[in-house]
């Protein structure tokens, strides 16, 4: 449940927020992206790692969309993934609490600009022809 909580929170950022459509894929592109990740802590005390990684492009949409730079340098682009995670896993933490399965949430921490090799229990993709966001999610250990 919580990963599909965090695709719509995920979906209504990129209609609502970057006035796109995204599509859930199956696959990947293999190339450099920002990844930030969050941790979650549901009632019952389970602990998840839930990892927002984007391409470039998307990041630079929020830049553009949120300070107006056309072109962000590194630094900026890193805190636009750190304010998306904020953004979409706080808006599934909303989702959940109406659907009575709250959860709490961590400050996002940047972990770096790489491929997505990261081990996960659960992942989706959105992307449209250029964009691209990759939420995947790992329970912790106790």
């Amino acid at each position: 449940m919580m990963i599909e909580n965090i695709e719509n929170a995920a979906k209504n950022f990129c209609i609502h927020q970057l006035g796109i459509e995204c599509q859930k894929r199956k696959n990947y592109k293999n190339e450099k992206k920002f990844i930030a990740s969050i941790d979650i802590i549901v009632n019952n005390g389970d602990k998840y790692r839930v990892f927002i990684a984007a391409n470039k492009a998307f990041i630079q949409g929020i830049a553009t969309l949120f300070l107006e730079e056309e072109k962000s340098d590194m630094e900026t682009l890193q805190d636009m993934t750190l304010e998306s995670a904020n953004l979409i896993v706080g808006s599934a933490k909303v989702i959940a609490e109406e659907s009575e399965n709250p959860y709490e949430i961590g400050t996002p921490f940047f972990e770096s600009i790489a491929p997505f090799d990261i081990n996960y229990d659960t992942m989706v993709t959105l992307a449209n022809d250029t964009k691209e966001l990759i939420i995947a999610v790992k329970r912790l250990d106790a």
